[in-house]
């Protein structure tokens, strides 16, 4: 994994438990459609895994996140509920039963602007990745063990208006299934205000970079 890889806010995120997370969950518009946080759900899932028992479990370093997600699936009337995983690690878990989810649902099916931005938005919350540091050059980059599925990705992004670059592998011998793509220079600014995040950890990173 290269330094940039490892120094990025991605997939698992970085939350500070000691923050109140009803500040993100005030500012997340849970008035948005049924629609669209369902795309963001169909998004952000790819972060998740399908048990045994038909439950789909969302996994984390921290309950940050979590903790918005239970708010977004209550206010479209699903069920979820957050245990933490072991005694002595940091790692939490959301369930839910919730129906709508699909780990094969086709992105490109998508036909309103708000629906894909919701959908790139919950992508990018759970397989997005950020430098930490306000001070590193910015970069946004979206990866995944699908090369089909970041290829949908690009398409979107594209029809949004957002330029990414070459899809690639950054280590073909130790990740061959791991494939990513950066939001180019000149689409940064647009993808941060207009896909943002619901991500409280990395929402605070991308709005210290507006601040900048």
């Amino acid at each position: 994994m290269s330094n940039k890889e490892s120094n990025a806010d991605n997939q698992q995120g970085s939350s500070d438990q000691s923050r109140d997370p009803s500040e993100t969950i005030r500012r997340t518009p849970l008035s948005n459609s049924s629609k669209d946080i369902k795309a963001y759900f169909l998004g952000a899932i790819h972060d998740g895994t399908f048990s045994s028992n038909k439950r789909f479990r969302i996994c984390q370093k921290g309950n940050e996140w979590l903790i918005v997600l239970k708010e977004l699936l209550k206010s479209i009337g699903y069920n979820s509920w957050i245990y933490k995983e072991g005694k002595d690690r940091s790692v939490y878990v959301l369930e839910t039963l919730a129906n709508f989810l699909d780990f094969n649902f086709n992105p490109l099916k998508l036909k309103s602007t708000q629906e894909k931005i919701s959908y790139i938005r919950g992508f990018f919350d759970a397989e997005g990745g950020i430098p930490h540091n306000k001070d590193s050059r910015l970069y946004i980059q979206l990866a995944v063990k699908d090369k089909r599925r970041i290829k949908q990705i690009k398409t979107i992004l594209n029809s949004l208006g957002i330029k990414s670059g070459k899809i690639h592998n950054p280590s073909i011998n130790k990740n061959p299934d791991y494939w990513r793509i950066y939001v180019l220079s000149e689409s940064k600014n647009k993808f941060i205000q207009e896909i943002g995040s619901w991500h409280p950890a990395k929402r605070r990173l991308l709005d210290e970079r507006m601040m900048i």
